[in-house]
C-alpha cells in the first residue's frame, strides 16, 4: 500500500498514485524492514526536480519495476527539502560512495539505515554507463540473498569510515585565519573567471551567490587591490551576462536554477525561492556599487516575480516552481516564431525576435519529447544598438518599446498551462526572502517591500514558531523541528528588517533565536554548530555544515548572524561565536577556498574595523538620512534607526527634540559630532570611507 497520499509535501504527494508501496520516512518503515529482513530504498528528490520526474515516470510508475521493489525492497520517499537533514548525510554517502551526487538520489540501505550502495538518477533501460534500474534491482536483491552478511558488514564499514571522517570534520583543527586569505580566494576566483561569459568554470553554471557576495565586500574592504580584473568586474560582467541570458526570466522576472551551457543560455527551468532571494540582493548590491539603472530593473522584476506567484495570502513564500509543464521541460517558457508573430503581428514581432533572439532554427529541445520540436529560450544575444542599426530604428526608442511588449507576452503566456508549484513554506528560505525584501525596501526606498517583509516576519512569527522554528509549513499545518539554517536564515532576515524599520520587536526576535540556537545547535565541545538540534531525531552522521551550496552554510550563516547581533548589542560572547567557527574551518578554507563564501563573508565583518551608522527621529523626518546612507553599500556597517534614544549601546543619550533629526557616524562606538542635515552626513560618510 503506498502510504504518501496523506503527507503535506508536495513532491511526496506526486508519487501518492505511484504502484510502489511508498513509505515515508519515519519508524513505521524501518520496523517493516526490520520485521521482514529487507533492505530499503531511500529515494531523495524534490518537486522542481527534473529528473526526478523522468525516474518517476520510467521507473516509479512502471507496474513491472513496482513490483521488484514491492517484493524485494522497503521503499521510502523523501522530500530533500522538507528533510534536509537526511538528504545531507546521503548525499554525503553518495558522493563517497560514486565521486558524484545529485537528484534523484538513490541509496540501498540495511534495515538499521545503513547504505551499502548508492547512486543518482537511474535509467529504465542500461544507458550511458548506468545500469536500467530493474538490473540494479535485481543484482541487489541476489547479493542480499546470497551473502547478506557480507552486505551487512560491508554496510557496517562504509558508516563506521564516514562517521570518523565526520567527526574529523567536525572537530577541525583549531587555528587562526591567515590575513592572506581572502585574497587567495579572489585571486582563485580569478583563475576559473569564464572572461566571456562571467561566472565560474563551464557548463554546468550555477550563479553562486556566495561567492559573488564575498567578491562585492571584497572590493569594499580592498579598494586598492591591483589586480584585474577587480572583484567588482568579476561580479559585474557576470551579473550583466545572466540578466541578458536565457536564466533570465525575461516576461515574468526571476531566474532559473542553472544553465546547462556556459553561456547563461539555455537552463533547467525550475524557479526556486532561494535562488531568486539571494540574487535580489546581489544585484541590489551590484546597484549600490554602479547606479547601473539595469541592475535595479532587474531587483525589481524579480521581486516582483517572487510576490505575484510564489506568495501565499498568508504571507509565507511558496519552495519553488517546476520545470515541466505537461510533462515537457520548459514547455511554459519557450517560443517559436510564429508564436511570437501571432501575439504582436509582423512588425512587433521582428522587433520582438530580434531583440530576444527567436529563430527558426531555435535553441532548445526537450530530448525527451522531440515532437514537441526547436524552441526558443528568450535571450538578449546581442546589444541594442546592433539589434537596432538591423531593425533601421533608434536603440533608444526600442528600449522604451520593450516594456510594454514584455507584458503583452507575459499575459499571452499566463494563458498556457503553468508549471507545477511546490507550495510547501520553508523557514529558511523564507528568512532569504525576508532579507531581500526589507532591504531592497530599505535601500530602494520602496515602503511596499517592507510591507511584504513585514507580513513574511510576522507569519513565520504566528504559523512556523511554537516554543521554536518548525522547519515547513503547508495550508495551516507546520512541523519537522527547526534545523540550524532555519534559525540563521531568519534571524538574519529580522535583522534586515530591523535595520530598515528600526522596530525593535525584530531584534528582540532575532536575540530569541540565537539564544535558542546556541542551546540547540552548538558544540559546546568543539565549537561549530550541528546541523540538527542535539535532542533531534539520530541519524548514522551528525553533521556540521560548513560548505555553501545553492545556501549559504549553517556555520557560515550562524557565524554571520552571531556577530552582527553583537555588532547591534555589544554582547561580547556573540561577538566571539563568529571568531569560533573561523578557527573551527580555517584548515579547510586552506584547502577549498572557493566554496566558503558564507564564511568569508563572517571573516570579512569580524576583520574590518566596527563602524556604525544611528538615525534618529520621527520616520518622515529621518527620512532623507536613511537615503543617503542607502545608496551606499555598506556590508560591514551597523545601521540602526531609532525615533529616540534607547537602550541599545548605539542610541544612549542621542534623543533629539521633536521635528528634528540626527545621524551619527561612528567607529566601535565613538562617534562624530552629530550629522544634522543629510548633507553633513555625506560627508562624514565620504571621510569615513577613504
Amino acid at each position: 500500500m503506498n502510504r504518501l497520499a496523506g503527507e503535506s509535501s508536495p513532491y511526496l504527494r506526486q508519487h501518492a498514485e505511484n504502484p510502489v508501496d511508498w513509505y515515508p520516512w519515519g519508524d513505521e518503515a524501518f520496523a517493516r524492514a526490520r520485521a521482514d529482513g529487507k533492505p530499503i530504498i531511500l529515494s531523495v528528490g524534490y518537486s522542481s526536480c527534473h529528473w526526478c520526474h523522468v525516474m518517476a515516470h520510467e521507473s516509479f510508475e512502471d507496474p513491472a519495476t513496482a513490483a521488484l521493489m514491492n517484493d524485494w525492497f522497503v521503499s521510502v520517499k523523501v522530500d530533500r527539502e522538507e528533510r534536509p537533514d537526511v538528504d545531507s548525510v546521503y548525499m554525503t554517502v553518495t558522493q563517497a560512495l560514486t565521486g558524484q551526487g545529485g537528484w534523484p538520489m538513490t541509496v540501498f540501505l540495511t534495515p538499521d539505515l545503513k547504505p551499502f550502495y548508492a547512486g543518482t538518477y537511474f535509467p529504465a533501460v542500461d544507458s550511458h554507463g548506468r545500469p536500467a534500474f530493474s538490473r540494479l534491482l535485481r543484482s541487489i536483491h541476489d547479493a542480499w540473498e546470497a551473502d547478506r552478511e557480507k552486505v551487512v558488514d560491508s554496510a557496517e564499514k562504509i558508516t563506521t569510515q564516514l562517521q570518523e571522517a565526520t567527526q574529523r570534520v567536525n572537530s577541525g583543527v583549531t587555528a587562526a585565519v591567515d590575513a592572506a586569505l581572502p585574497s587567495r580566494v579572489v585571486e582563485a576566483l580569478r583563475n576559473e573567471f569564464d572572461e566571456e561569459w562571467g561566472g565560474f568554470g563551464g557548463a554546468p553554471k550555477f550563479p553562486s551567490p556566495s561567492n559573488l557576495e564575498f567578491l562585492l565586500a571584497y572590493h569594499v574592504s580592498h579598494p586598492d587591490d591591483p589586480l584585474e580584473p577587480s572583484a567588482l568586474d568579476l561580479v559585474t560582467t557576470t551579473l550583466r551576462r545572466m540578466m541578458d541570458g536565457g536564466i533570465y526570466d525575461h516576461l515574468g522576472g526571476g531566474f532559473h536554477r542553472y544553465s546547462v551551457d556556459a553561456r547563461w543560455l539555455v537552463p533547467h527551468f525550475e524557479k526556486m525561492l532561494y535562488d531568486n532571494a539571494q540574487l535580489a540582493r546581489l544585484y541590489l548590491h551590484a546597484f549600490q556599487l554602479t547606479g547601473d539603472p539595469a541592475f535595479e530593473r532587474v531587483v525589481r522584476e524579480t521581486l516582483g516575480y517572487l510576490e505575484r506567484e510564489m506568495l501565499d495570502p498568508a504571507g509565507g513564500f511558496y519552495a519553488a516552481q517546476d520545470a515541466d509543464t505537461e510533462g515537457i521541460e520548459g514547455k511554459f517558457f519557450v517560443w517559436s516564431p510564429a508564436q511570437i508573430d501571432a501575439a504582436f503581428g509582423a512588425e512587433d514581432g521582428r522587433l520582438f525576435r530580434t531583440v530576444y533572439g527567436v529563430t527558426e532554427a531555435g535553441n532548445f529541445e526537450d530530448p525527451h519529447h522531440p515532437e514537441f520540436g526547436r524552441q526558443n529560450v528568450l535571450h538578449r544575444p546581442r546589444p541594442l544598438d546592433d539589434c537596432a542599426r538591423d531593425l533601421g530604428l533608434d536603440a533608444a526608442a526600442i528600449e522604451a518599446r520593450l516594456p510594454a511588449l514584455r507584458e503583452r507576452l507575459r499575459a499571452e503566456r499566463g494563458r498556457r498551462v503553468h508549471p507545477g508549484l511546490d507550495d510547501k513554506v520553508l523557514a529558511s528560505w523564507n528568512g532569504l526572502a525576508l532579507a531581500a525584501f526589507a532591504e531592497c525596501g530599505r535601500v530602494l526606498g520602496d515602503a511596499h517591500y517592507l510591507e511584504v517583509a513585514a507580513r513574511t516576519a510576522a507569519f513565520l512569527q504566528r504559523e512556523m514558531w511554537d516554543d521554536g522554528l518548525l522547519h515547513t509549513w503547508k495550508a495551516g499545518e507546520a512541523k519537522v523541528e527547526g534545523l540550524l539554517e532555519d534559525y540563521a536564515f531568519v534571524g538574519l532576515g529580522l535583522l534586515e528588517l530591523f535595520k530598515a524599520t528600526g522596530e525593535i520587536a525584530h531584534l528582540e526576535w532575532a536575540r530569541r533565536l540565537l539564544d535558542d540556537a546556541l542551546d540547540q545547535f552548538h558544540d559546546e565541545g568543539r565549537g561549530g554548530f550541528f546541523e540538527s538540534p542535539l535532542d533531534g531525531e539520530e541519524l548514522i552522521l551528525r553533521q556540521k555544515p560548513f560548505f555553501d551550496a545553492a545556501t549559504p552554510s549553517g556555520n557560515g550563516a550562524m557565524a554571520l548572524f552571531a556577530t552582527w547581533l553583537a555588532r547591534y548589542t555589544g554582547n561580547e560572547e556573540w561577538e566571539a561565536i563568529g571568531g569560533e567557527v573561523l578557527s573551527l574551518v580555517a584548515g579547510q578554507l586552506q584547502r577549498a577556498v572557493t566554496g566558503f563564501g558564507s564564511t568569508l563573508l563572517a571573516l570579512d565583518l569580524i576583520a574590518a574595523p566596527p563602524r556604525e551608522v544611528a538615525i534618529v527621529g520621527a520616520p518622515g523626518v529621518r527620512a532623507p538620512f536613511e537615503r543617503e546612507v542607502a545608496r551606499r553599500f555598506l556590508p560591514t556597517t551597523v545601521i540602526v534607526p531609532a525615533e529616540s534614544g534607547g537602550s541599545l549601546p548605539l542610541l544612549e543619550g542621542r534623543d533629539v527634540s521633536p521635528g528634528e533629526a540626527a545621524a551619527y557616524v561612528c567607529r566601535a562606538m565613538v562617534c562624530d559630532l552629530p550629522a544634522r542635515t543629510p548633507e553633513a552626513l555625506r560627508e562624514q560618510l565620504d571621510a569615513a570611507s577613504r
